[in-house]
């Protein structure tokens, strides 16, 4: 077997076990948590009996490995489940709010990527001077500070004060592209400032790195300028670990967007993942343990293998 070939194979069966291996952990967790459903819907004040009677209609009253391997054999055959507080079928749900989710992170990643990216060549080719000084601590400053307070800054001056946009972030099918723009502008923002600086830091390390080479010194000696030389010559050759990082934080992206969801009341996922915690909707909160689960372990593996075929010792093995 070839072996990038063989590597990649490799990384597919390493993230198929650790998937397996999270979906255990989800379930122990959920397992873990105090209280259930049966408790949450009848409230604090129901009898013992009760109590049974719901649990026994819910299916909690079954052994946890029982229940574990019925709904892992539900994932695979493609069936999240139902809904234990409203009897919906959960992969309608889903879909509805990871499709939300995935608008938000897109547009988000549609900013944040290539500013990302222009910033760290900006950074290299003004090294060590005030350009790279401001753009390094600027975005320093944005990632340190925490995504709630961020969204609530905004939320203060960009949409009470200045009014240019809406506090809430609320969309509908019935709204125009413009309109969910907007609605979105301000988690965009915060999602932007949280990923941007993780980003363009890589870039501006992976491109320094590459610009020690004897090569980059023979184009430099040829005349050519400054941003041609970082452009056309440095980037191509370290664009395996720039998309290393681009991959982590599209995976971010999608899956860290809890608290931001939360802040702007965004119909997502994340907003989807909290209200079904707080009810102990446990098939739910399973169902978006594992898709986030699975979106952040398939681009950690997609971002392995552009390394892995990047690499030209592996595609060119001698």
């Amino acid at each position: 077997m070839h072996p990038i070939l063989k590597l990649v194979v490799q990384r597919l069966a390493l993230g198929l076990l650790l998937l397996l291996a999270t979906s255990v952990l989800l379930f122990g967790l959920t397992e873990a948590l105090p209280g259930d459903a049966a408790q949450a819907v009848l409230g604090q004040s129901a009898t013992e009996t009760a109590l049974a009677n719901m649990r026994e209609e819910m299916g909690l009253n079954r052994p946890a490995p029982v229940r574990y391997f019925e709904w892992l054999g539900g994932i695979l055959h493609g069936d999240l489940g139902t809904s234990i507080i409203n009897k919906l079928d959960i992969s309608e749900s889903v879909a509805k709010r990871l499709s939300t989710t995935i608008f938000l992170a897109f547009w988000a990643a549609v900013i944040a990527v290539p500013l990302a990216i222009f910033l760290g060549l900006l950074a290299v080719r003004f090294r060590d001077r005030w350009p790279d000084k401001l753009i390094s601590g600027v975005t320093l400053a944005s990632i340190s500070i925490p995504e709630f307070l961020l969204g609530y800054l905004l939320i203060y001056f960009v949409g009470v004060k200045l009014g240019w946009f809406p506090t809430n972030a609320i969309i509908s099918d019935t709204m125009t592209l413009g309109e969910k723009l907007n609605a979105i502008a301000l988690p965009v923002a915060v999602l932007t400032m949280v990923v941007l600086a993780h980003m363009m830091r890589m870039t501006r390390a992976a491109i320094l790195n590459v610009m020690q080479s004897a090569y980059i010194e023979t184009a430099e000696l040829k005349g050519l300028s400054g941003f041609d030389v970082i452009w056309k010559h440095a980037f191509p050759n370290a664009i395996a670990p720039i998309v290393n990082v681009v991959m982590l934080n599209l995976a971010y992206l999608v899956v860290g967007v809890v608290v931001v969801e939360v802040v702007f009341v965004y119909p997502g996922m994340g907003q989807f993942l909290v209200d079904a915690v707080s009810k102990r909707d446990v098939p739910v909160v399973l169902a978006c343990g594992i898709i986030f689960a699975a979106i952040y372990i398939g681009l950690n593996m997609l971002a392995d293998i552009v390394s892995i075929v990047a690499n030209p010792r592996l595609r060119h093995p001698k």
